[in-house]
């Protein structure tokens, strides 16, 4: 097993030595002047009537083109709106770009040396995690990991006292959506010890068979289906139904959110996301695939985690076709789109799969505001003009585009002395701006909203006091919903 590991580190050093020696090569023969370049803010169309002033703006054009021409060290791409100034003015992340700058001469500076310190590094934390064990409607399984601060390095989660099943705790809780192969990256981790230091609730969301939660039918998530997150939301609100919800995704876990948001519209019970890196064009990111050591790197890890269930799979899928599969595409294919145990191809099912999981297939239904962060190194991505839905952040005033120079895939590691990622900071300025600039929003409805009733006369004085009643927070009969006697925790 020893050896096994050290040949799989050495593959991933050797893909990497190329890309780190080109990157030294062109470091000793250019300046870094790059580092001190502005940061730009993109904003389509007439300017509002709220002016933009946390920014400056460079001269020159400001379309799409001249976003790739110039290649700003951060640039923030939206369309004008109030809400996308007072983000400009209130997040300090979104306006220094030396804060997304690592030295040329530092491992920071390499997209391929930041992805992998991000995703496989260990990180001594001291979070740790109470899962609780959903029971969904078709009798599946999915895990939420409840996390919590203090305790030893180790072992602590099992010392913990299990939480109460509902709670009149007012503290927000930040759902986190890891990546689609279940892996819970040195990242997530880091996310989870910010969020607590802000005053944060972080729940985990694992889907069925991934991060050790048990597969009790037989049956495995699909892409984009956000049936089984629908239903995890709802429990949430259930336990905390007095605290905002906010989500983060990171990498491919983006097309579940994106899914869930678009399918949900309203009525998702979300304040505010936020997705890390995201995948948005996945069909075509599944059949040209990543390059070939990160291609390689995620089928692996893909059929060690389903080699487990084998012997299950073998009941409706060719288990032989699976894992013998040296792409994405192709275990994609025989997990969701084959008919029998044959692996018998169906016409155009794959074309048919990704119309019911394109992340982006209802992104107009969408109603809460959604931050992007994406660099342009993106090894996994591939390049941005390509891989990025600019137009979207154009013409949608609910999607906000960061988009950082370097940083590689969920990266963002950018200083040694800064214990938060720059990524995180951004996501939780961004969940504090968003929530002030609605409260504010809503106190100047309220207070016109009694302007007009105190001008009314005295006949209206007492229908004004309960016209202007506060409303709870969560105003839905989650207890009519669904019946949450069936869901068990362990």
């Amino acid at each position: 097993m020893l050896e096994w590991m050290s040949a799989v580190c050495m593959l991933v050093l050797v893909a990497t030595f190329w890309p780190v020696l080109k990157r030294l090569l062109e470091a000793c023969t250019s300046d870094t002047e790059q580092t001190n370049k502005p940061v730009q803010v993109q904003q389509e169309g007439p300017p509002p009537a709220t002016p933009a002033a946390a920014a400056p703006k460079p001269p020159g054009p400001q379309g799409p083109g001249a976003a790739q021409a110039q290649a700003p060290q951060l640039a923030f791409i939206c369309k004008p709106s109030a809400l996308a100034n007072y983000l400009l003015q209130h997040c300090k992340s979104f306006c220094r770009a030396d804060s997304t700058a690592a030295p040329a001469w530092s491992w920071r500076s390499f997209p391929a040396l930041q992805t992998l310190f991000g995703a496989l590094w260990p990180h001594e934390s001291t979070v740790h995690f109470v899962r609780d064990h959903l029971q969904l409607t078709d009798d599946g399984l999915v895990a939420l990991d409840w996390a919590v601060g203090g305790g030893g390095a180790s072992g602590g989660a099992h010392h913990i006292k299990r939480r109460r099943t509902s709670s009149n705790s007012t503290s927000p809780i930040l759902l986190i959506i890891p990546n689609s192969f279940g892996k819970i990256t040195r990242n997530v981790l880091k996310l989870c010890e910010a969020a607590l230091s802000h005053g944060y609730l972080p729940v985990v969301f694992n889907r069925r068979s991934q991060n050790s939660t048990p597969l009790s039918t037989v049956k495995l998530q699909q892409f984009g289906d956000p049936a089984d997150l629908r239903e995890a939301v709802r429990y949430i609100r259930y336990r905390q139904p007095a605290g905002r919800l906010y989500a983060v995704s990171e990498s491919t876990g983006s097309g579940l959110l994106l899914s869930y948001l678009g399918e949900c519209g309203s009525s998702s019970y979300v304040t505010a996301a936020a997705c890390l890196s995201p995948i948005f064009r996945c069909q075509s990111w599944f059949e040209s695939g990543p390059s070939w050591p990160f291609n390689w790197a995620l089928v692996l890890y893909q059929k060690i985690c389903l080699s487990r269930y084998r012997t299950a799979l073998s009941e409706v899928i060719h288990t032989d076709s699976l894992f013998s599969s040296s792409s994405l595409r192709s275990m994609e294919e025989v997990l969701f789109c084959q008919a029998g145990l044959k692996g018998v191809q169906v016409e155009g099912a794959w074309e048919a799969y990704w119309e019911r999981n394109d992340p982006l297939r209802d992104v107009d239904e969408v109603a809460i505001p959604v931050l992007c962060v994406c660099s342009r190194d993106d090894p996994v991505r591939g390049e941005s003009q390509a891989t990025l839905p600019l137009e979207l952040f154009e013409s949608n005033p609910h999607f906000f585009l960061l988009l950082s120079a370097q940083g590689g895939h969920c990266g963002f590691s950018m200083s040694e002395e800064d214990p938060m990622l720059w990524s995180h900071q951004a996501l939780l300025e961004f969940f504090r701006a968003t929530t002030d600039f609605f409260a504010a929003e809503e106190r100047s409805k309220l207070a016109a909203r009694r302007r007009g009733l105190s001008g009314a006369g005295k006949s209206f004085r007492h229908r004004s006091v309960s016209t202007c009643k506060r409303q709870p927070v969560c105003s839905h009969n989650i207890h009519a919903i669904y019946n949450w006697q069936r869901s068990y925790t362990r």
